[in-house]
């Protein structure tokens, strides 16, 4: 049933739940075009892991193409080093350099658009929603893939990636919108080939728990995008970004058609 919100969108204000999902949180650029192509605008954000990337990219004032293009000529090993594997097998330093490179603001509250940034507290193994702070360490935290990546020390704490309690961060901003649209881009599917490494292992472990967390949050949205379409794309490569972007878009064009927000302020059919 498509739900009739042109009321309390024409009256409050659209919130955005981005959610984790490593190289397919490109989808959520997508799914930003497609929002701005039908004139609307989120007041708030919320980001876990890839989400945080988008969101606070985006909060900045960078454009979808100015995003996708950060990204056009980097790899993994462009954004992760190899660590002594005592805590993670990489680092997240060249990850950092490249967000302080490419956000043109350093701290949170700083950002044009009200965002937070989601990230698993493991000093205390609580959530923790940074509102205040250092984009590049906070986002960092929020990226941290357990195993995969050394947990990120801020003021004392240990942080690791934010999908690990809740990977569609719709909560923290539920009170602060009269409408929220969450964009799931983990979506759960039965694969039958499997490679034992440690990296798909880590992969695979973090997919099954961060979707175990997932329902309770979408429940919160009054829409939400399920990126179904891009459930065999790789965690960690870029390659295929254009083409997770367009599916981004796709998918959420399905869901502002189903509706009635399609065109509403574009004017095209």
């Amino acid at each position: 049933m498509a739900l009739d919100i042109s009321h309390s969108m024409s009256v409050g204000t659209f919130g955005l739940a981005l959610s984790g999902g490593g190289a397919r949180g490109f989808a959520h650029i997508g799914a930003l075009k497609a929002l701005e192509e039908c004139g609307i605008k989120p007041s708030v954000l919320a980001g876990v892991s890839a989400g945080s990337i988008v969101a606070c990219m985006y909060a900045a004032g960078l454009t979808v193409d100015e995003m996708l293009r950060a990204f056009a000529d980097k790899s993994f090993n462009d954004l992760a080093e190899l660590n002594v594997p005592k805590d993670g097998f990489f680092r997240m330093n060249k990850f950092m350099r490249f967000l302080r490179k490419t956000i043109p603001v350093a701290n949170i509250e700083e950002l044009a658009i009200p965002t937070v940034v989601c990230a698993t507290d493991l000093s205390h193994c609580t959530y923790k929603v940074f509102d205040s702070g250092a984009i590049a360490e906070c986002v960092a935290a929020s990226c941290s893939i357990p195993v995969v990546f050394s947990p990120m020390k801020i003021d004392g704490f240990y942080y690791i990636d934010g999908g690990v309690l809740h990977n569609l961060p719709s909560a923290p901003i539920r009170n602060r919108c009269d409408v929220l649209m969450g964009i799931n881009v983990s979506p759960f599917v039965h694969e039958e080939k499997f490679r034992p490494s440690i990296l798909e292992v880590a992969q695979r472990s973090y997919k099954m728990i961060s979707r175990s967390n997932l329902d309770a949050d979408l429940a919160l949205c009054d829409m939400v995008v399920e990126m179904d379409s891009i459930a065999n794309h790789k965690v960690f490569s870029i390659k295929a970004m254009w083409e997770i972007a367009e599916k981004g878009y796709e998918e959420t064009i399905k869901i502002l058609k189903q509706n009635n927000l399609y065109n509403r302020n574009n004017g095209n059919d």
